[in-house]
């Protein structure tokens, strides 16, 4: 048996930020996030063993590649630390997640940090919709197109149409029920952004279209955020416990994991799709083995979801793909409540990418924070009543790397 992880907290800067506006580098993202975590965990920067980086592009962004060799910089402790930096688009923080993951459950090291970060505001927003298109096919879908995934994952809802039918009023109740999440989380972007599901509905200048199926309301944010997490093996995490008298039993453990890869192109996704209930199969297959990896019969296990919401196309495909109905069926569990904050399966309480934030790079290790302060009753105003195992998705490209997550208790 591998050895198990163990999630001992983290921190994250306030999403609402613009690190360019105050005259930061990224290299202050990396100080604040990891001196954050340290302090708010109480761990001991000489414990450190090993970093890793999940980001998408700051070659790009930020002209800086490299980034690893940040984590140095950010205490004395650090120095000669090994560290790496890891890519995968959207889902470069859970890459960078299971790279850490993987060497504890090796042996080789006991504690891990794992920073996701990006600084996404430094040039406006066509420059950076260009720029996001490299997570796709960019000479073949991107080149050329303005805001190119808004029109990818606006296909995505086009393909669920065609399947199974798909209302625009259910992608509004999505984008309104994230944002009305955010409004309870202190770091979220949106927390004093005005929105309804009235609004939500409407196609006007306040609402206006930015390609295909998608409107501003169902599109995540550009966000500048940085996110610290401490992995730890059982060995550290039971002198951790014990230095602070806790039970060791009730710090939260990654249970299971799932990673699969589709095709780079949104066609070739569907064309290997066609005969299949589930539209993004990759990403449902990565969910099972979450699931299976976690000893959780199904969804039912489960008791809320971190999922990857950059357009609200991405979640209402994440709810039949994560077993709560049938596919093709996400219009139920939107329409009964399941997924409101109160309901029997809230989705994103935290807010998720429309409400919180998508620093696309590090939104992975935002997702596994937040399943931390679920499964740990610290999230304040969007705590899930009695959470025990939170499951997160968080997806790279147009639904090409699915990177699954359950956190929890045994």
């Amino acid at each position: 048996m591998p050895e198990p992880v163990f999630v001992l907290g983290g921190y994250q800067t306030d999403f609402a930020r613009n690190w360019s506006k105050e005259n930061k580098h990224i290299s202050a993202m990396f100080n604040e996030v990891v001196q954050g975590a340290l302090e708010s965990t109480g761990i001991p920067p000489q414990d450190v063993e090993v970093g890793h980086v999940g980001n998408f592009a700051a070659e790009l962004y930020t002209m800086q590649g490299h980034l690893g060799a940040f984590l140095i910089e950010t205490d004395p402790a650090f120095s000669g630390l090994p560290t790496g930096r890891h890519e995968a688009a959207c889902a470069s923080g859970s890459i960078a997640l299971l790279a850490a993951s993987a060497e504890i459950e090796a042996g080789r090291y006991d504690l891990a940090m794992v920073v996701g970060v990006e600084q996404m505001k430094t040039v406006d927003s066509a420059r950076g919709g260009d720029f996001l298109g490299t997570a796709a096919w960019y000479e073949r879908e991107a080149a050329g197109v303005s805001f190119p995934f808004p029109k990818l994952f606006g296909r995505l809802g086009d393909e669920y149409e065609k399947r199974y039918g798909l209302k625009d009023e259910h992608l509004a109740r999505i984008s309104a029920i994230n944002y009305a999440n955010a409004k309870l989380n202190p770091l979220a972007q949106t927390r004093g952004w005005y929105m309804t599901e009235e609004h939500a509905n409407s196609t006007d200048r306040f609402n206006s279209v930015i390609g295909g199926r998608i409107k501003i309301s169902d599109c995540s944010q550009v966000t500048d955020g940085a996110i610290c997490v401490f992995l730890a093996s059982k060995k550290y995490a039971e002198k951790y416990a014990k230095a602070r008298n806790l039970d060791i039993n009730k710090i939260p453990q990654i249970l299971g994991w799932g990673h699969h890869t589709a095709p780079l192109g949104f066609d070739e996704k569907v064309a290997e799709s066609r005969d299949n209930p589930f539209v993004l199969p990759h990403t449902r297959q990565a969910i099972v083995d979450a699931f299976n990896r976690a000893k959780v019969a199904d969804v039912w296990g489960i008791d809320a979801i971190e999922t990857h919401d950059c357009f609200t196309t991405s979640e209402y495909m994440a709810i039949d793909h994560f077993g709560l109905t049938a596919p093709g069926k996400s219009w139920q569990a939107i329409e009964e409540g399941v997924i409101d904050l109160d309901g029997k399966l809230p989705i994103n309480p935290s807010g998720g990418l429309i409400g919180t934030g998508h620093p696309v790079g590090g939104t992975g290790v935002r997702q596994v924070l937040d399943a931390f302060r679920q499964v740990t009753n610290t999230a304040g105003g969007y705590q899930v009543e009695g959470a025990k195992k939170v499951a997160t998705l968080n997806i790279g490209g147009s639904g090409t790397t699915s990177c699954v997550f359950v956190v929890g208790n045994e």
